[in-house]
């Protein structure tokens, strides 16, 4: 905002002319959303989070159990809150026809390692009168959350800061996301293009594209949020970052072996040019493939279709090691 309101310096009146803006629309301060309202958005929020597949009809179907609303009233909340049919994030059903089109790249693709693809995602975080909106960056191989942020409005700010926080720790092969306005946007597209990742996008109407996120936030919404009444944004700041404090460090995952993704994050792969070991098994960075993964102690040479001197040294690498399952 180009207004400062409190400036002892320059009175408001003379801000107003030098920015050619008229005075009155200084002055108005926006009505806050009804409690009916409020306790509506939150219902559909919990009814979304349980099924996120659930589109406008039937949670239209599902509130007239317990109010009396139609369906054009549920699809503006969910418009507001940032749900559009069954893709998550914040309108996100439709695409600026200028913006590039990038592939979904994860169709039948296993995560191997840590930094092999993060995904980003916006969602809805009730208050007690009111909500904010909340983006976090997900390593899809652990689990770890690498950076948050949270905001009462959906402008571009928040999400760039996330992005920004997360790049500072480590750059991803595969950068996930939907079809978002948010993620469409040149500030956003320009930073990933400069850490040189390969940009992927969920496909039209797939929600589940971006499952590993979904269930992120089915861990936030139903262990934190729903377990507090976040009286203000302080509180939901606060609560936000001891949960992830917790979720990243303390909290252990039954996919991961019931580790954190904390220790699993820090087991972070070696790097060579084109061959790379993680946990035992080889992967063909440019086409994506993966190499044989011995199943059972073996001592013997694995054939690798890579070029040469590259497949010799993968050759000798696997004569001198010893897998176990």
């Amino acid at each position: 905002m180009l207004v400062e309101r409190e400036s002892p310096e320059v009175l408001l009146k003379a801000q107003a002319e030098l920015l050619s803006l008229h005075r009155s629309g200084l002055y108005y301060v926006p009505a806050p959303p009804s409690a009916e309202e409020v306790a509506i958005k939150h219902r559909i929020d919990e009814i979304y989070t349980a099924h996120p597949f659930y589109g406008s009809r039937r949670i239209t179907v599902v509130l007239n159990r317990e109010i009396l609303i139609n369906r054009k009233a549920v699809q503006r909340h969910m418009r507001e809150m940032g749900i559009v049919g069954i893709s998550p994030g914040p309108n996100l059903s439709k695409r600026h026809a200028d913006h590039a089109i990038y592939p979904y790249l994860l169709r039948n693709v296993t995560m191997g390692y840590p930094n092999h693809v993060w995904g980003i995602d916006i969602t809805y975080i009730r208050l007690t009168g009111g909500w904010m909106y909340l983006v976090a960056i997900l390593d899809w191989f652990s689990r770890y959350v690498l950076s948050w942020e949270l905001d009462d409005t959906l402008e571009m700010p928040f999400v760039l800061s996330a992005v920004d926080r997360a790049l500072a720790q480590a750059t991803p092969h595969i950068w996930n996301s939907d079809q978002g306005s948010h993620f469409t946007s040149p500030q956003y597209l320009q930073r990933l293009e400069a850490a040189h990742v390969q940009i992927s996008r969920d496909g039209k109407q797939r929600a589940f594209d971006n499952i590993f996120t979904e269930r992120l936030w089915r861990s936030v919404k139903y262990e934190e949020v729903y377990l507090h009444d976040y009286a203000h944004p302080r509180a939901a700041r606060q609560g936000l970052g001891g949960y992830f404090e917790f979720y990243n460090h303390e909290r252990p995952h039954q996919a991961l072996d019931y580790r954190t993704p904390a220790q699993v994050y820090s087991e972070r792969r070696p790097s060579t040019p084109h061959l790379e070991l993680w946990g035992g098994g080889y992967v063909d960075n440019w086409n994506g493939a993966v190499a044989h993964i011995p199943t059972a102690t073996t001592t013997t040479a694995t054939t690798l279709s890579l070029p040469d001197p590259i497949l010799q040294g993968a050759k000798s690498t696997l004569k001198s090691a010893s897998f176990v399952s």
